[in-house]
């Protein structure tokens, strides 16, 4: 891309720096208690959110009922959307968190 000053008539390229900004990425979730309850939650890192949950610095409920596994991670494409997202799943019946489980892939870092 070149400029053409007016006063001097000289070109002058230059090539605009590219402004990369980090895209923030949203998650679902959905803990196994040891006890085979569920955990629901949203975040912007799964496996960090996982050991918080395990060390006991998560929510209340993860601390008297000690995280065994995440079995379900979501990709969700902003904030709002995760929130949302993290309702429904709430209100869903157990049998259909189940078979949500069920059907998807498991999440990579899941063995952390």
């Amino acid at each position: 891309m070149g400029v053409v000053r007016k006063t001097t008539g000289v070109a002058i390229t230059f090539e605009p720096k590219a402004i990369i900004r980090p895209v923030p990425a949203f998650f679902c979730y959905i803990v196994e208690c040891a006890d085979g309850t569920y955990y629901t939650g949203w975040t912007t890192d799964p496996a960090r959110r996982l050991r918080q949950h395990v060390a006991g610095r998560g929510a209340r409920y993860t601390r008297a009922h000690r995280p065994m596994r995440l079995v379900f991670v979501e990709p969700q494409p902003d904030r709002a959307s995760a929130m949302r997202r993290e309702l429904a799943l709430k209100a869903m019946p157990r049998s259909r968190k189940q078979a949500l489980i069920a059907k998807a892939p498991p999440y990579p870092e899941a063995s952390s």
